[in-house]
């Protein structure tokens, strides 16, 4: 049961990171919250992730880039045009370490307002930082693991976020449905996203912090954030 609990909470923590902070905040600025509160959840996503930190600047870049092109064929990482999943990671990974080591300026477009903490950054992306974290995974399995099976489930922790990319970057694209008229022939939207914190319903198109568009489509990130709007700890973008 402690083995299940850490996997499940490792997979939320990480994907809320993920959709709530890089997604929401860092690339598609849609809240607001002041500097001791973006230091938090940067430390958050930092310590969520752990093995498979990501920038949020250089996340941003990549992200905006995404959205602006739309899926042409100058896509960052469009599965439209790139059929071979472990191509489309191996492209998005080289793209994102050409700006997370600054190899590439970004264009002006896509270059401004993303929260900034390179000491994090460069520490985060050290290997010695990673096999910190891959680790204290293995410890916590080898204390806590009571057959030997539920080891096969460490790979997931140390690729955690690669995982992530590929489901709702893959599948979703290409197996998914449309809530908008995307102007290309990649897919934005597929339902079975409660265990993908509602990142699988964003579109393209689409601005706007709540995901969901249709009946029994659910966004928890987003019941997350209205919470935090309440609290005033984040600020929705037209408040």
């Amino acid at each position: 049961m402690i083995i299940l609990i850490f996997f499940v909470g490792h997979w939320l923590f990480s994907l809320f990171s993920q959709t709530f902070f890089l997604q929401r905040y860092s690339s598609r600025k849609m809240f607001k919250m002041n500097i001791f509160w973006e230091r938090f959840f940067y430390i958050f996503t930092f310590i969520s992730q752990g093995s498979s930190f990501l920038s949020p600047r250089a996340y941003a870049v990549v992200h905006r880039m995404h959205h602006d092109y739309n899926d042409a064929d100058h896509h960052p990482y469009a599965p439209f045009f790139i059929r071979n999943v472990w191509a489309l990671l191996i492209k998005t990974k080289n793209i994102y370490m050409d700006y997370l080591d600054f190899g590439l300026d970004a264009e002006i477009a896509f270059g401004q307002k993303y929260p900034k903490w390179y000491i994090i950054d460069r520490i985060a992306d050290l290997w010695v930082t990673r096999f910190v974290f891959v680790g204290l995974y293995i410890a916590f399995y080898v204390h806590f693991a009571a057959y030997w099976w539920m080891f096969l489930l460490l790979p997931i922790h140390f690729f955690m976020g690669p995982i992530h990319g590929t489901i709702i970057t893959w599948y979703r694209h290409q197996c998914g449905y449309c809530n908008c008229d995307n102007h290309n022939p990649n897919k934005s939207a597929f339902k079975p996203n409660l265990l993908i914190a509602g990142e699988s319903l964003q579109n393209n198109e689409l601005n706007e912090v709540n995901f969901t568009k249709q009946h029994l489509e659910i966004d928890p990130t987003y019941i997350i954030t209205k919470i935090l709007h309440t609290l005033h700890i984040v600020r929705f973008a037209e408040a």
